[in-house]
């Protein structure tokens, strides 16, 4: 069961699970979760505070919208800035964006119902995607002549290759979850209503883990990205230093060899 939330702001909550996963709860129901510049300075609080947490060893992105995990940037409150406005704003919400891509530990994003432009780009942002079968995906945004801003046209080639990303942002079609599941625009498609239930059980089952060693993976992983491979088997290399003389590799080898359940340290 969660605890009851630590950090909430008007529009997102962080709640605890057991076994240090920490859910990232979307809360601007009203309107389907919509970034506002409020919604994105809270987004971006939570994940510093996450970030800063030793004992959060996975995150999951959440919604408590029925209709929708979110549907981007508030185009309301967009349509009312002036130029000089909407420069102003545009650090808080690479804030916003950022700071889930950056979160340290594994992330996991649950989607259904709509996760269009800036909704979808937060759950890019995450390291597996769950959507159930109500999800609808896209990035939308040359349709209302902007481009994907939250890290779309980077994040997106990376999953599914440079031409299809192509295809899907210059169309700005919406992928229902079937398909999204073919492309690889999602990790997993489970039944309707359960994909922050089974977002959860992913996230505990990563959590039982070493966190030195979460952390350290998913550095290697994500620096490695993109690199030759000597290149990315150094940073591999640099990743595995990290752990290889840690309290938790100590930990691990000795419940292994003394076939009982590891009790990490977290060092």
């Amino acid at each position: 069961m969660a605890s009851e939330a630590e950090f909430e702001s008007e529009f997102v909550a962080v709640r605890r699970h057991a076994d240090g996963v920490a859910e990232l709860v979307l809360d601007r129901p009203k309107a389907m979760n919509a970034v506002s510049t409020d919604m994105a300075r809270a987004i971006g609080a939570a994940c510093a505070a996450l970030a800063a947490d030793a004992s959060v060893r996975v995150v999951v992105l959440s919604s408590a919208a029925e209709r929708a995990f979110c549907v981007g940037a508030d185009l309301k409150e967009r349509n009312a800035l002036s130029d000089a406005e909407l420069v102003r704003q545009r650090p808080t919400t690479r804030g916003a964006y950022g700071g889930v891509l950056e979160l340290p530990m594994p992330t996991i994003a649950a989607v259904h119902g709509f996760a269009l432009g800036g909704g979808f780009e937060l759950a890019l942002a995450c390291d597996v995607i769950v959507a159930d079968e109500t999800a609808v995906v896209g990035l939308p945004e040359v349709s209302v002549g902007v481009i994907p801003g939250g890290g779309g046209t980077q994040l997106l080639p990376r999953r599914v290759g440079a031409a299809r990303a192509a295809e899907l942002i210059f169309t700005a079609r919406r992928v229902e979850a079937a398909e999204a599941l073919s492309l690889g625009l999602v990790d997993s498609v489970v039944p309707a209503g359960q994909d922050t239930e089974q977002a959860l059980a992913l996230a505990g089952r990563m959590a039982a883990n070493s966190p030195v060693g979460l952390r350290a993976a998913k550095r290697a992983l994500r620096l490695g990205h993109g690199m030759d491979l000597a290149a990315g088997l150094e940073i591999e290399d640099a990743a595995w230093r990290t752990v290889a003389f840690s309290g938790d590799r100590a930990e691990g080898v000795a419940a292994f060899n003394e076939k009982r359940k590891p009790n990490w340290p977290g060092q």
